[in-house]
């Protein structure tokens, strides 16, 4: 394998990009216990899983927050789902509160909600489906979320109804010695993207004619050598099919390293949000928490749609990256003990703000605060972040319970010290020196950006829509 040493070399300073990083402004912690839309009263038909993804649709002036496969952890039915929900910005700083949430939509097939069980041979895809990426088409209007479980590019109407779903390359496949898809692990696989290392990043081009869906981390039978490289997939969107594939070097493997989010800045440029496992998290050691923002250029990188990474000989250029441009570490919250969290999964381009600067907004998963055992059986997990490593003094509890607990205590206090994981928004403001050639997604028919009715036009009027 040789990779183009120019291209490939980390630090490069792409073209229009300020050497200044986004400046955070605030960020909020969402109570763990937060119910949804949907009518469910509970962590496994109602709790928010908070932000798997964010989306800011700048046509209706809209954010999406994408919950994922639920808190069974793949082993229980739940209805899959995406929430719109608001936030009150200030337009002239760009500070952040009030997060609510406005509509619940659950991803559905033929009327049947897509759940979140793992693939099974009896659930062979199927209805299973785990959301970890989402963007809207500006062309459309609908939803178009990636999968885990297929890799999948799945697309629905804006009321949740599956319209279709994209056609997945042969090559990303999970499959067996004997060629066979296999979706239910990797046991017995050889080839094609790993276990929950599907696609976890997707980004669309501003004019909608090409979704970017981006593995996790490198698949089964590649990785370039040491498991740091993955893959990237241009669709069009017009007809589902891929029309590319480029690889994607991470800082390093291991710790769970992979990437998180993907957001177009045009139609080839991308911020990539890459993280380790480390952190506070339900499950999660506190030590070395590493979680990045980087610049990334498409341009003069191969197609490596037939090109395998570990071919001996094989040579190929991998994307353009820059230098880290944030570090989601840097700053944090006094309601988190100013420790990071460990799931850093959602980041968007928001709205411009009243000084011509824009607002990015950081986001996180957070598992639901739910953990299970080995027979299934799930449990809240609650957290007393003041403590060193806030997992290890953790006290777990039967669902919706606060007595008969495990872990450091048999009950929670009832002094507030011990609370739910909370859903954590970090907003930053970046100029547009710094964002460097930023497209928006072209105005829609009817939308808001066609009356010119952006953040900074609507200073002072209302900004949510209930």
């Amino acid at each position: 394998m040789h990779i183009k040493p120019l291209a490939a070399a980390l630090g490069i300073l792409l073209s229009g990009v300020a050497g200044a990083a986004p400046s955070f402004v605030n960020g909020i912690a969402v109570d763990g216990a937060t119910l949804d839309l949907s009518g469910g009263t509970g962590a496994n038909n109602g709790r928010v899983g908070f932000f798997s993804d964010i989306y800011y649709d700048p046509n209706r002036n809209e954010w999406w927050g994408l919950s994922d496969r639920g808190p069974g952890g793949g082993t229980l039915s739940y209805d899959t789902r995406v929430q719109r929900f608001t936030l009150d910005i200030n337009a002239a700083t760009g500070a952040i509160s009030n997060f609510r949430i406005a509509e619940t939509v659950i991803f559905r097939s033929a009327g049947t909600p897509l759940n979140g069980l793992a693939p099974t041979p009896s659930n062979n895809l199927g209805l299973a489906f785990d959301p970890e990426g989402l963007v809207i088409n500006p062309k459309t209007g609908t939803l178009l979320v990636s999968d885990e479980y297929g890799p999948a590019v799945r697309e629905f109407s804006r009321s949740g109804e599956l319209i279709r779903t994209y056609t997945t390359p042969a090559n990303l496949v999970p499959r067996d010695s004997t060629g066979t898809a296999n979706f239910a692990g990797d046991a017995g696989n050889v080839a094609g993207k790993r276990t929950n290392r599907g696609f976890e990043g997707l980004a669309i081009s501003p004019d909608g004619k090409f979704a970017f869906a981006m593995l996790q981390s490198a698949m089964l039978d590649e990785g370039g050598g040491d498991g740091s490289v993955n893959r990237i997939v241009k669709f069009d969107t017009a007809t589902g099919e891929a029309v590319g594939q480029y690889a994607y070097r991470m800082k390093r493997s291991g710790q769970g390293q992979g990437i998180s989010a993907l957001v177009a800045i045009n139609d080839h440029e991308f911020y990539v949000l890459e993280r380790n496992n480390r952190g506070i998290g339900v499950g999660a050691t506190l030590a070395t928490a590493d979680k990045e923002v980087y610049r990334i250029d498409l341009n003069g990188a191969t197609d490596v749609s037939n090109i395998d990474l570990d071919t001996p000989g094989a040579t190929y250029t991998p994307v353009a990256k820059s230098a880290r441009v944030l570090d989601l570490d840097a700053n944090t919250l006094a309601a988190l003990g100013n420790k990071s969290p460990e799931k850093w999964e959602g980041l968007a381009i928001g709205p411009q703000l009243a000084n011509g600067d824009y607002l990015l907004l950081a986001g996180t998963d957070n598992d639901y605060s739910v953990t299970q055992n080995a027979g299934g059986e799930q449990f809240d997990v609650y957290f007393r972040f003041t403590d060193a490593d806030p997992y290890l003094t953790s006290i777990q509890c039967p669902l919706g319970e606060t007595t008969s607990c495990t872990g450091a205590g048999s009950a929670v206090p009832g002094d507030g010290s011990y609370q739910l994981l909370p859903g954590v928004l970090h907003a930053y403001t970046v100029t547009s020196a710094e964002l460097g050639n930023y497209a928006a997604p072209i105005p829609e028919p009817g939308s808001f950006a066609l009356l010119g009715l952006g953040l900074a036009g609507l200073a002072g009027a209302r900004r949510r829509r209930q």
